[in-house]
């Protein structure tokens, strides 16, 4: 189960487009030693009218545009799925659904994806109803929870729809609202969306918000099925502020992309070979390309870019721009944040922040420092902002221009091209509503942008969503707890996955589809075997307390606590051989045994000695079992005794954001463990001390 001396090789994926792309640019900056030509700032003459619209619009009196006042119409006796562009105004959409249910003395659930947009729709929620009228739920936050109108993320959702079918009650609510609905086709998170459109009491209205569903018909057509209720579609195809596609040649010259729905007449030269006069050697030089945007006033810009390393080294590369002095509230605004977390006075690219004006924003950072950023660009404080594609999805900042580097995106799994869902949520942030009158998409030649393909991609709708529903342990045990199997067979041929299959617009799906009710009796089958459901198919008294641990590896846990195995007296060890479990990527360490305190690596081998069995058992059954590293533990041991945090990174050699990461999935996994009060009340308060070991600055904020 584990590997703890001899670091794992990781694998280039099935089709090799990672390790193939590295090697390819590194095999490319070996040959090319062209001197690079400096870029000199230039527009085609055809660009004059439109650069002529850049400003901030009129001031007007804010008045909602028809399909907002369709959706609010339709949300107050139906579901309703409004899909939307971004910055189109979906959020007054939702806020004035609030505000009818909230006069009329109801309740309200906002349900987003992401927890830093859940802390954001809080403080926002606040200001317009009051605070004592908000509450929050998160895996990290819970105040107010008894409030009329509660924001929280999707999972937690989906537990407390666990929790009232098997107590019999009903939800608290009237309406439930699910924020970036187009989740519901996520790989990995998709199923939670799913469940909770299956489990929500049909009369509580649904109220979802998407700007990027290719299928919303089918999707509506679905729920009216299941929930015996009409689901409206409000759909809105206009964009808020237009968009406008832009090219920088390697000279510095600025030409429009497309003319007459084809590429401009002089980009046909780019197209199948290489690129003249950019330098291909090394990054391309984004100080220079700032200035040619300053120059014809398009900033601030966001430039999407393929890895957290040429974000972190992008941001070096710009020098502070002629008038980027001029806004003398940006440094107050800055010194006001940074007295909120004095710890980021020490980050290493603060220098660059001050004196450019430009930021990096991706996973690998910390949060603290991600809702700075966030917060200065928001306020209009940055020139531009160097960030992974995870900008484009959840987090809303806009900026006058987004500039794309590639024309593929890796994916978590491989780089594939991107596809009409992707670009439509990056091209989404351009352009900012009621200060511009006209966005820009600025394409950057190079060995992995395909014109061609983004040409198309201006046309092409976002791709049709697919049911990610699929069993596993904790659903099962869930379920279980309210339902018999036969019920269970009943709400699988409510899935998506099953209408899909039957009425669906996507050819071959049922072949792509596992088989829900054939796997459901697979868990089924080894749950009863390790007597956690009983020969009536019931939860057994282990299984009732075995569903309270949501998460990814809760039979492991479980056993873990049915065999007594964690460490007891001590909550920075048990903190420590959490950890393992929460890692999920391949990649090990090498760590020195006999460096590390006895009693670190004693309680991490009882753990892994204790679990072999089960996992043996696992695999049998046809499970994924993960290994479980040491050095997780390790870094959170570190972490939990006190150590430093910079000396902590440096030596496990991991990022600020992935460190806080590990942190915060480690808390949440003692959290799960602390609702276990009434049968393990030993664990349930080591758990909540863990907790307190593990979560400080600057991982909480």
């Amino acid at each position: 189960m584990m590997h703890d001396a001899k670091p794992k090789k990781k694998s280039p994926g099935k089709t090799g487009r990672p390790h193939g792309r590295q090697q390819a640019e590194k095999a490319h900056r070996g040959r090319d030693k062209r001197p690079h030509l400096r870029m000199k700032p230039e527009a085609e003459l055809s660009l004059k009218t439109v650069f002529a619209k850049i400003g901030k619009p009129a001031a007007a009196v804010f008045r909602p545009d028809p399909f907002q006042l369709d959706a609010l119409e339709a949300i107050r006796e139906e579901d309703c799925l409004v899909m939307a562009p971004t910055g189109s105004g979906k959020t007054w959409i939702a806020e004035e659904a609030i505000r009818s249910v909230f006069k009329n003395g109801g309740r309200c659930w906002y349900a987003s994806p992401l927890k830093a947009l859940t802390n954001a729709k809080w403080v926002e929620f606040g200001d317009h109803f009051g605070s004592d009228n908000v509450g929050i739920v998160t895996g990290d936050t819970k105040e107010n929870t008894d409030a009329p109108i509660i924001v929280g993320t999707t999972e937690i959702l989906r537990n407390q729809l666990y929790d009232t079918m098997h107590s019999g009650r009903n939800l608290n609510c009237d309406l439930v609202i699910l924020d970036e609905a187009h989740f519901l086709g996520d790989r990995d998170r998709g199923v939670v969306w799913e469940e909770i459109m299956i489990y929500l009491p049909v009369r509580i209205n649904l109220l979802l918000l998407s700007a990027t569903i290719g299928n919303g018909e089918e999707i509506a057509a679905w729920l009216a099925s299941i929930r015996g209720k009409p689901c409206r579609v409000i759909r809105e195809e206009n964009r808020p502020v237009p968009l406008f596609p832009l090219f920088l040649h390697p000279s510095g010259r600025l030409m429009p992309l497309v003319e007459k729905s084809r590429l401009f007449v002089k980009i046909d030269d780019f197209i199948g070979r290489r690129q003249h006069g950019r330098p291909e050697r090394g990054l391309p030089p984004f100080g220079e390309m700032m200035e040619v945007l300053d120059r014809f006033n398009l900033l601030p810009a966001i430039f999407f870019l393929k890895s957290r390393s040429e974000c972190d080294a992008a941001i070096g590369m710009c020098g502070a721009l002629a008038g980027s002095a001029a806004d003398e509230a940006f440094l107050p605004d800055l010194e006001t944040l940074l007295e909120r977390f004095p710890y980021l006075r020490n980050h290493r690219q603060l220098h660059d922040l001050r004196t450019a004006r430009v930021a990096a924003h991706h996973g690998g950072q910390l949060p603290a420092w991600k809702f700075l950023v966030e917060t200065m660009m928001k306020e209009g404080r940055l020139k531009a902002i160097f960030a992974t594609s995870t900008v484009a999805a959840g987090v809303n900042f806009p900026a006058r221009t987004i500039v794309l580097m590639n024309s593929d995106l890796f994916n978590g799994h491989e780089f594939s091209p991107l596809s009409g869902t992707e670009f439509h949520q990056m091209t989404g942030r351009a352009g900012r509503r009621g200060q511009d009158r006209v966005g820009f998409m600025l394409t950057v030649p190079g060995r992995f942008m395909d014109l061609v393909h983004i040409r198309k991609l201006l046309s092409r709708k976002p791709e049709a969503i697919e049911s990610r529903i699929r069993n596993d342990f904790s659903m099962v045990l869930n379920l279980l707890l309210s339902q018999t199997p036969e019920d269970i067979r009943e709400i699988f041929a409510k899935s998506l996955a099953t209408y899909q299959r039957l009425h669906g617009e996507t050819p071959g799906h049922a072949e792509e589809q596992t088989d829900l009710w054939n796997d459901f009796q697979r868990h089924l089958r080894l749950l009863r075997e390790e007597g956690f459901i009983g020969t009536d198919d019931r939860l057994t008294e282990n299984g009732v307390w075995a569903s309270k641990l949501r998460l990814d590896q809760p039979l492991l846990i479980a056993e873990c606590l049915r065999r007594g195995v964690f460490p007891r007296g001590d909550e920075k060890l048990l903190a420590a051989v959490i950890a393992p479990f929460i890692y999920d990527g391949d990649q090990d360490q090498i760590v020195i045994r006999k460096e590390l305190p006895a009693r670190l690596t004693r309680a991490y081998d009882r753990v892994v000695k204790s679990l072999s069995p089960l996992a043996e058992r696992l695999k049998a059954g046809g499970f994924p079992v993960a290994p479980l590293f040491l050095w997780p533990a390790v870094v959170i041991y570190e972490w939990a005794v006190g150590g430093d945090w910079d000396r902590i990174i440096r030596k496990a050699g991991i990022a600020d954001g992935d460190m806080a990461m590990l942190i915060m999935r480690t808390a949440d996994n003692l959290r799960q463990i602390m609702s276990l009060r009434e049968t393990h009340p030993e664990m349930a308060a080591l758990a909540t001390a863990a907790r307190g070991a593990i979560l400080r600055e600057p991982v909480v904020f």
